[in-house]
């Protein structure tokens, strides 16, 4: 579990919108922020769950420059 204590409970690191936890500490000047589900989630877009999995970074803009 990842220590989520306030109403509503935030989205587990598993799902799918898990950027939508709370923020418990930010560090623009390092690049990171750390959510409140365990989600280290980069200026980049890029993301570590906390079991370790890395999501590579995921901007929209690389989006529709491929579309």
């Amino acid at each position: 579990m990842y220590g989520c204590l306030h109403e509503p409970l935030c989205p587990v690191p598993e799902a799918s919108d898990r950027e939508a936890a709370a923020v418990v500490a930010r560090h623009p000047e390092q690049g990171w922020t750390l959510l409140c589900n365990g989600v280290l989630l980069f200026e980049d877009t890029g993301e570590l769950l906390p079991n370790g999995e890395v999501i590579p970074p995921h901007r929209l803009t690389d989006t529709l420059a491929t579309v």
